[in-house]
């Protein structure tokens, strides 16, 4: 039987299977609430023994964003809330008793006067990379998972840093300087995966960009072809220099419009494809875009929620996905509270007993 990591191969490659990788990522901290109270043990190792899943590939680590990191501090306090600088530099107030989205309070970064900042805190140093980087690459090879290196962000982190207001209004009043954030952040990754892919081979490269909403985009799609395209060929490139063939992107919401400009980068795996945000098609993504995009996601997460029924119809609309392969089937975002883990469970069952020949269809 293929371990974890050759089936995850032979998946994304198109070479031939017998069964779909079985991924648990995770769920709100409500849900995993509720899941204890049903059953779910309480370590991530022994969840996933109890779930009989793997986990999503295991990063090799290294810290190719904000380094150092700015040091938190706390500006006031309350039995419900907290409000404090970030690690990243952003004031912002997070509560405490339910998960949700923090209130935005202030930015170091609103312009080319605070950039300085956070430059200086993005270039290279070997305190990025772990001290026994070695032990842990061998560590991680014996685990038998399919192994990954973060590619970071070269967009999202930048919204991030800003809020959502200060970076729209710097695409029209300073779009050179979201040019010059995103090839320092493409310079920094860069250097990572130098440092480290000489030592072990990783199935991909994985960034994260969140940079759409329900509607599209927060960037400009012209910017993003100017500036965005160029940074993301260079790190594909970089990756296969040292043998990686996948670039993965993370990114929630309506992609469609960046979606070409990614490939057009060499980004090939695309993550989660939120079905709930904006009706996303699977399906739909392959015939436009043909085989060298893979997917990740597109297992809808409210159908969890409906009952075995549902569960059922949503897994038989992506099993033809399943069966080309380059296709991975994991709900589309974290999942909400309102799922049972029995049900949870039954959804895991049903992906783990599909069966497949193969690439019937392989050219």
């Amino acid at each position: 039987m293929m371990s974890p990591r050759e089936l995850f191969h032979a998946v994304m490659f198109y070479e031939e299977f017998d069964r779909m990788p079985v991924l648990h990522w995770a769920g709100w901290a409500e849900t995993e609430a509720r899941w204890r109270k049903e059953g779910l043990p309480g370590t991530v190792d022994d969840a996933h023994a109890f779930l009989g899943t793997d986990p999503l590939p295991l990063p090799v680590p290294v810290e190719n964003g904000l380094f150092p990191r700015f040091e938190e501090e706390t500006l006031e306090e309350t039995a419900a809330y907290r409000i404090f600088r970030q690690s990243d530099g952003v004031v912002a107030q997070h509560w405490k008793d339910r998960s949700c989205i923090p209130r935005f309070v202030d930015f170091l970064l609103k312009d080319r006067s605070g950039w300085r900042r956070y430059q200086e805190r993005l270039q290279p140093d070997p305190g990025r990379l772990p001290r026994d980087l070695d032990a842990t690459i061998e560590r991680l090879k014996a685990s038998g998972q399919p192994l990954a290196i973060s590619t970071g962000s070269l967009v999202g982190w930048i919204r991030d840093w800003m809020g959502v207001v200060n970076f729209a209004y710097l695409q029209q009043d300073d779009p050179a300087l979201i040019g010059e954030m995103i090839d320092t952040l493409a310079d920094i990754s860069c250097w990572c995966l130098d440092q480290v892919l000489p030592r072990v081979r990783v199935e991909f490269g994985g960034g994260w960009e969140d940079i759409c909403g329900r509607n599209g985009p927060l960037i400009s799609p012209a910017l993003f072809r100017k500036y965005a395209v160029p940074a993301y060929r260079r790190i594909t490139d970089r990756l296969r220099d040292h043998g990686v063939g996948l670039h993965w992107i993370d990114c929630d919401g309506f992609i469609e419009a960046l979606l070409p400009l990614w490939i057009e980068g060499g980004v090939n795996v695309l993550f989660p494809v939120e079905i709930g945000a904006w009706n996303a098609d699977p399906m739909a993504m392959r015939r436009r875009h043909g085989r060298e995009l893979r997917l990740v996601g597109g297992i809808d997460k409210r159908a969890l929620a409906r009952g075995r029924r549902a569960i059922e119809e949503e897994i038989a609309r992506r099993v033809p996905l399943m069966r080309e392969g380059g296709y991975v089937p994991l709900p589309d975002h974290v999942i909400p509270p309102d799922v049972p883990l029995d049900d949870y469970r039954w959804y895991l069952e049903r992906i783990r007993e599909l069966r497949f020949t193969g690439r019937t269809d392989a050219s």
